[in-house]
């Protein structure tokens, strides 16, 4: 009777232990990566121009951070974000808005003032896709 539980308590140790390294390893994992969307950080706040490479569609922004890149689509809407892939040199981001749109985009990183984006969903009930480039222009107008 009495090695029964010792065996039971010998398991239940082991899973503290497993649960426990566990968990310190999930922590040093989530420090190790930085915060979320830190290459869009590395982009200067400014006025960008944002040019489709299949025709001569341009938009000007004023950017004060790099997630703004995100949704070009839907500029000023308060969508909510899911992250699909974060590294230093790319962001892929999901977003869904309250009016009804959503969009899929990639932001490739160049240097602090070029930016490749990729970009697809639905705006105003109508489809979008496109590739453009984002380029930092100057200082935004006042």
């Amino acid at each position: 009777m009495f090695s029964g539980v010792r065996h039971l308590r010998g398991a239940g140790r082991a899973c503290v232990l497993a649960v426990i390294a566990g968990a310190g390893f999930l922590a040093s994992s989530s420090l190790a990566q930085g915060p979320a969307l830190a290459m869009l950080d590395r982009l200067e706040p400014g006025l960008w121009e944002v040019r489709a490479r299949d025709d001569a569609d341009t938009v000007q922004i004023c950017v004060d951070n790099g997630r703004k890149l995100i949704q070009v689509r839907h500029r000023g809407e308060a969508c909510r974000r899911f992250v699909i892939d974060d590294s230093a040199t790319m962001v892929t981001v999901q977003y869904t808005c309250p009016a009804g749109g959503y969009g899929h985009t990639r932001v490739r990183f160049e240097n602090p003032r070029l930016a490749q984006l990729e970009t697809q969903g639905i705006d105003n009930g109508l489809p979008f896709n496109f590739i453009a480039e984002a380029r930092r222009l100057g200082p935004c107008g006042r």
